[in-house]
């Protein structure tokens, strides 16, 4: 009986040992990768100091008006990710898409990711470029962080659109995103296994080969970096800061929503109310997914100038 036993033992460690064994070989090729990997990064933009670092911005166009813009949560380039929209905007506009710390080309950050905290450092970046007057156009998150900075730079802004913005309220807000999790499939090399194996998020869209490389590039790099990491664990209080908030009832507000609100109850409904709650609000539907800047940058470009052109007549 002893050799059956021992058999079916030695079994079960070696089928325990393999994926032990799999995951020691995957976190060692993601550190060699990922240090070969940072000098194939291609620097773009500029770098201005803020609070003692630097931060990445790219400038574009030369229109008399500037629109200034931010990211969502998560987007590793934001400069490289918005280049569609960028492209649409430019002939009309200065478009300066801002990196913040810990996306990007930035540097780390020390602070800690709150809204107010971002705010702060995206303006003194605006400052140091002397802009000093602008649209503020974000996608996702970035449209909680607008709310917290339209009310420290009201007297900057010309509007604020919004991309498939966060609002306060919305449904999971107040749910951890768990950062434990991506930090160790990242380290343990699983993450780089299953982007190799998925499919390009950026084919078919407008991006040529080099500017898809950089951004799967940044993607590897910074998406479970330190500072990404901390801007996630701030969700929940960021969205718990800003509750109940609406932005300066003179400030014009043009929201960009996706159609199909399946995945978040109300997702319309909700954008309706925040813009109802200024002077001059409007809410464009578009068919698409929570990226609309990737797919619906022409209609988004389109209504802008429409909507501030309306606005600057009031």
């Amino acid at each position: 009986m002893r050799k059956p036993v021992r058999a079916v033992l030695t079994t079960i460690g070696v089928l325990a040992a393999v994926p032990v064994l799999l995951l020691a070989t995957t976190s060692v090729v993601n550190v060699v990768a990922t240090h070969r990997e940072a000098a194939a990064i291609t620097p773009y933009g500029q770098l201005v100091p803020v609070a003692g670092k630097r931060m990445n911005v790219v400038v574009s166009g030369a229109g008399a008006e500037t629109i200034v813009l931010l990211p969502g949560l998560g987007t590793a380039a934001p400069a490289l990710d918005f280049q569609p929209l960028i492209a649409q905007l430019r002939d009309s506009y200065r478009v300066v898409a801002v990196e913040p710390f810990g996306t990007g080309l930035s540097d780390p950050a020390d602070t800690e990711r709150t809204a107010a905290n971002i705010s702060r450092e995206v303006h003194e970046a605006l400052q140091h470029l002397g802009i000093d007057r602008y649209v503020l156009m974000g996608h996702s998150i970035a449209g909680i962080y607008a709310l917290t900075y339209s009310a420290t730079y009201a007297d900057e802004l010309v509007a604020f659109v919004g991309i498939d913005s966060s609002v306060p309220g919305q449904p999971g807000s107040d749910e951890p995103i768990p950062t434990g999790l991506i930090v160790a499939l990242s380290r343990l090399g699983v993450t780089r296994v299953l982007g190799a194996i998925a499919a390009d998020p950026y084919a078919g869209l407008p991006y040529d080969e080099r500017t898809r490389e950089q951004l799967r590039l940044l993607g590897r790099r910074n998406a479970a970096a330190p500072t990404m990491v901390d801007e996630m664990e701030h969700v929940p209080s960021n969205f718990a800061a800003v509750s109940g908030a609406t932005f300066p009832k003179g400030l014009p507000v043009l929201l960009f929503v996706r159609s199909n609100d399946a995945d978040v109850p109300g997702w319309v409904a909700l954008h309706e109310r925040q813009a109802a709650s200024v002077d001059t609000g409007r809410v464009v539907t578009l068919e698409g997914d929570h990226y609309l800047h990737h797919t619906r940058s022409a209609e988004i470009a389109r209504e802008t100038r429409a909507f501030l052109t309306a606005s600057s007549l009031r």
